[in-house]
């Protein structure tokens, strides 16, 4: 349809196709079979009705200005609407919008080539255990083997080394007779019922692997060993005063240095005197960076007692946080 003309009567044309609709639809309800041409004229009226309702109410681009003396309200009643769905419409902001269009490409995820099994370590101890066939084959050839390795872990065991030492009766002379017997070997600790090994591991179990005390004597209490608290603690104890000497050689190699830091942290230590009472304390802390050594020593208090003890002869350049406590430590250019 042509809508140039400013003389033509929309709101004839669109009573007309009323009209029209309503005759074709009693063609249809008249006749049982539909032919193909009538469709095709219903659809074609539809769409030219669509399209005079679009000139009327449409959008300001497709919007038709009726001829003068057609009012809002005859139009209303031409095309049968409610006063309150017809509403008027006009452009307040205006906006570009850009569209990117995309193309995804789907690529199919490779499967990743299995690494196969850990290989264990040789240094393993191996137990072999040879499984056969429940056939006779004593009189089959072998052509092969097929070997599967299990990681397994057994606890570790506490067990009782005893030493007996056979006593012989040796004479003197005269009628005097003397005992021989062998001695025993030296040891860490003399009279201690923990051997050597048994502390090394409580020592590494706690400070290696935070394992508190009282926690290993649960797992022995399991297999069977009761250890009192205060024998545990008398074994740490005499331990580490078997340990000074080592803890004296690592600080003289940490302190071999011409440039230190150093900084202290506070820490709560319980108090003997007190059962569940805490006090605070100090750990030292000296870093020889060069070698990527620590040496921790701890104090009761934050005073300059403690780095003047364990930087005494210190030649070299040391790094601190300005604590007035290393303020003492500065007897030429060569320290600071």
């Amino acid at each position: 349809m042509q809508s140039t003309s400013s003389n033509i009567d929309y709101k004839e044309l669109y009573e007309q196709q009323l009209i029209q609709i309503a005759d074709l639809n009693e063609q249809i309800e008249k006749h049982s079979s539909v032919t193909a041409e009538l469709r095709e004229e219903v659809a074609l009226v539809t769409f030219e009705l669509n399209q005079l309702r679009k000139m009327v109410f449409g959008s300001r681009r497709e919007r038709f200005i009726p001829a003068p003396g057609i009012t809002k309200a005859e139009l209303q009643l031409a095309l049968d609407l409610h006063a309150e769905t017809i509403a008027e419409c006009r452009i307040t902001s205006a906006s570009r919008v850009e569209y990117i269009r995309t193309r995804v490409e789907v690529i199919p995820n490779k499967p990743k080539a299995h690494p196969g099994r850990m290989k264990l370590p040789d240094h393993l101890r191996r137990e072999t255990v040879i499984l056969q066939p429940d056939q006779d084959v004593r009189r089959l050839n072998k052509i092969g083997e097929d070997v599967t390795e299990i990681l397994d872990y057994i606890p570790g065991e506490l067990y009782v080394r005893q030493y007996i030492r056979p006593k012989y009766a040796a004479p003197l002379g005269d009628g005097f007779t003397t005992v021989i017997m062998a001695s025993l070997p030296g040891r860490m600790m003399e009279k201690c019922m923990a051997g050597e090994g048994l502390l090394a591991q409580m020592i590494v179990d706690k400070y290696v692997d935070h394992l508190p005390i009282h926690r290993q004597l649960q797992r022995y209490e399991r297999m069977g060993v009761h250890i009192a608290q205060s024998t545990s603690n008398d074994w740490f104890r005499a331990t580490m005063n078997q340990l000074t000497c080592l803890y004296e050689a690592h600080k003289r190699q940490t302190l071999a240095t011409g440039y230190l830091g150093a900084d202290e942290t506070p820490i709560k230590v319980l108090d003997e005197d007190k059962k569940g009472k805490t006090h605070r304390g100090f750990y030292w802390v000296y870093y020889n960076i060069g070698q990527q050594l620590v040496l921790f020593d701890y104090r009761p208090g934050r005073g300059r007692e403690g780095p003047n003890d364990i930087l005494q002869g210190f030649q070299g350049y040391l790094q601190t946080d300005g604590y007035s406590a290393y303020e003492a430590l500065i007897k030429g250019p060569a320290s600071s």
